[in-house]
């Protein structure tokens, strides 16, 4: 059993930075993949980023390519998104996601965190 907690999470005005933490608990979270997904009001859930259980690859979504980077430290059993250039389409509750498998679908992900809201002004 892997628990997911999110934090960092605030109210910034665009073109403004936050960096996000999620901190897991239990012994294997370096053998996890690790996701962020975001949903806003009214809208599905999607794919934001994604880094391998050693932290060689990642991927993110089109929307925030160059503006969103993700890192993790097993050592620390956290993972981290930094963000930055932030715009108001950005705003969402993002979550934190443990996966067997390195992939955007979210199909994979076994874990997820209960979310920390990110609200971004003009």
């Amino acid at each position: 059993q892997v628990q997911l907690v999110e934090s960092g999470g605030g109210s910034v005005q665009a073109g403004g930075s936050l960096r996000l933490s999620c901190a897991a608990s239990g012994r294997t979270f370096g053998t996890y993949s690790m996701n962020w997904f975001r949903q806003a009001p009214g809208k599905e859930r999607e794919f934001v980023a994604a880094i391998t259980a050693s932290g060689d690859r990642t991927r993110f979504a089109d929307s925030v390519k160059g503006r969103f980077t993700i890192s993790r430290e097993n050592a620390k059993n956290t993972v981290y998104l930094q963000m930055n250039s932030l715009k108001p389409e950005d705003t969402a509750v993002y979550y934190c996601a443990a996966g067997s498998a390195f992939d955007t679908t979210g199909l994979s992900v076994a874990y997820w965190g209960k979310g920390t809201l990110v609200t971004v002004s003009s």
